[in-house]
């Protein structure tokens, strides 16, 4: 059974493989339901943190669990990944609901998933295969940065009526609200980081998130057992029903359908779509590159191998369909995902299931989950910067990787931190290529042979004559012909000729002087192709091709 994009390209291959080409029975089932159990209740305080951070009530943020989790889940490329909210998103979120509020975040998010099926349909899945590490690091750790830096005006409960776009501009904000600490709700933040921090030493497989958030309920109704007020999801979330009521924190509803331009008070006309489709398309490359960093990650795992275009083909979908439900941005979620790997998945239907589990306490805990601490769900996105940032990984490389790297590494988090992700990564990827191209035209060489005599230099150039090496390999066999009559070059060590090659070539045979004559020999196919198709033929007393180097050294003598 096979099921086809536009272009050809499948979709749903991950729940086809896993559940109709592979036997799926009820051992199985029963092991997805576990670590689908076990995912649902680490995504529900996420995905409701996740959405805060991103300046959107919080309910938002488990439709998007709910509906994305669920279409990505059934239609993408990887058998084992859990989609969702992620932090990654933040950054890039945030500033578009203070923009253009919940209306224009649902819509750039329907425009990204538009994005990502053109992505998946144009087969553009391995391209992530060409983004250094130095700038993945780079910008996931600045990435981790801000979100830690957004957290410490919840965490410690400062009196802050706007929080600036600008990351020095933040930064200096709340150094001036310092002095309006709460602390009450730096002790609830503070308890819920500690449990969040020490819960793993205990190796329990109860996930720590709802112990962590449990203990902070309970500080916090200590507190105000002494007239402490800490503020919680129902305090600063309210709500507004069909018959017009207004309810506090979450409501215990089903996600809606509604169409996303319909959400907000603004005109919505052509300008300001257009002023949208750059984020979308941002929102789209984080999209492609988490979700694909993810399912790599999960193929080390569980050595199995993901269908890269089937996956962006199944996220643009559930970003696609998601926002008419009220859902944000979503992606695979790596920590989420390997969690459903150790609690023993199978295959997609343990997402599936953690999206159920999801709906479940939509509907059934609503209420409840009005009662979390704000400054506890700032404890557990602390905790997610700090995982998603790498740190023993970065140190790693300031450590073992070339200074190149380092460099690539610390603009990119720096851009990440005062600019944008966008910035960050096309600075990083044209200065990685640069670097790696003087690295590699560095590797070309000239060594001359023993076979060398009075009329004849016999050298071997070793690396590929491209663009950036070409012209200095030629300059310096130039400088070398004084005095000799044949020039023989070796090529069985030069793989790759290419544009700038050929001109240099050329160029080098123009400019031999007139009693000297060009033998090249030992040829591979890619240069001799090339060759081949600008037709660069043998010409008596100016260059000749030889199969190998005897050959060329003995037409000499």
């Amino acid at each position: 059974m096979k099921l086809y994009g536009l272009s050809g390209t499948k979709i749903s291959c991950a729940l086809i493989s896993a559940c109709i080409n592979t036997p799926y029975n009820i051992p199985r089932f029963i092991k997805d339901l576990i670590a689908g159990i076990t995912v649902g209740i680490i995504a529900i305080p996420l995905a409701m943190a996740l959405a805060i951070a991103s300046g959107v009530p919080p309910q938002h943020g488990l439709y998007t669990a709910i509906i994305a989790g669920l279409v990505i889940a059934l239609t993408g490329g990887s058998r084992f990944s859990v989609s969702g909210p992620t932090a990654a998103f933040v950054v890039i979120l945030y500033p578009v609901s203070l923009q253009y509020g919940l209306s224009g975040l649902l819509i750039a998010t329907l425009l990204s998933g538009i994005f990502l099926i053109f992505m998946g349909m144009a087969r553009l899945g391995r391209l992530i295969e060409y983004i250094p590490l130095p700038v993945v690091l780079g910008f996931t750790s600045g990435i981790a940065i801000t979100i830690a830096t957004m957290q410490i005006k919840d965490f410690f409960g400062l009196t802050l009526e706007h929080m600036p776009e600008s990351y020095i501009s933040k930064v200096i904000e709340l150094t001036k609200t310092l002095p309006t600490i709460n602390i009450a709700d730096t002790i609830v933040g503070f308890v819920t980081l500690m449990i969040l921090i020490a819960w793993p030493k205990l190796k329990v497989k109860i996930p720590g998130h709802l112990p962590a958030l449990i203990a902070g309920v309970i500080i916090m109704f200590i507190f105000n057992q002494f007239g402490y007020q800490i503020e919680t999801i129902g305090s600063r979330f309210t709500y507004t029903m069909a018959d017009n009521t207004i309810g506090h924190g979450i409501p215990s509803v089903l996600p809606e359908f509604s169409v996303p331009w319909l959400h907000t008070e603004f005109n919505w006309d052509w300008s300001m779509l257009t002023a949208l489709l750059p984020i979308s398309l941002t929102m789209a490359m984080l999209c492609a590159i988490e979700s694909l960093l993810c399912a790599v990650v999960l193929d080390e795992m569980t050595h199995t191998k993901h269908h890269s275009n089937s996956e962006l083909i199944g996220q643009g979908l559930g970003n696609i369909i998601a926002p008419f439900f009220g859902g944000i941005s979503a992606t695979a979620a790596i920590a989420r995902s390997a969690a459903n790997v150790k609690a023993g998945a199978t295959s997609p239907i343990a997402a599936v299931l953690h999206s159920l589990v999801v709906l479940l306490a939509l509907i059934c805990f609503a209420p409840v989950l009005s009662f979390i601490p704000l400054s506890a769900m700032a404890a557990l996105l602390l905790i997610v910067a700090w995982n998603m940032s790498a740190v023993q990984r970065v140190i790693y490389i300031i450590k073992c990787a070339p200074k190149d790297d380092i460099l690539i590494m610390l603009i990119c988090m720096s851009l990440t931190v005062l600019f944008d992700m966008v910035i960050a990564i096309t600075v990083g990827i044209v200065l990685a290529s640069i670097l790696f191209m003087r690295r590699i035209a560095r590797m070309t060489r000239l060594v001359e042979l023993n076979q060398s005599n009075d009329k004849t230099l016999a050298l071997r150039i070793n690396g590929p004559l491209f663009f950036a090496a070409a012209e200095r390999t030629f300059s310096e066999i130039y400088q070398k012909i004084n005095g000799y009559k044949h020039i023989v070059l070796q090529w069985d060590a030069v793989p790759i000729l290419d544009a700038g090659g050929l001109n240099a070539l050329i160029h080098f045979i123009d400019e031999l002087p007139e009693h000297v004559d060009l033998s090249i020999c030992e040829l591979q196919f890619q240069p001799l192709k090339t060759l081949a198709r600008a037709k660069v033929v043998p010409t008596s007393n100016k260059i000749m091709f030889y199969s190998t180097l005897e050959e060329a050294l003995k037409d000499k003598d």
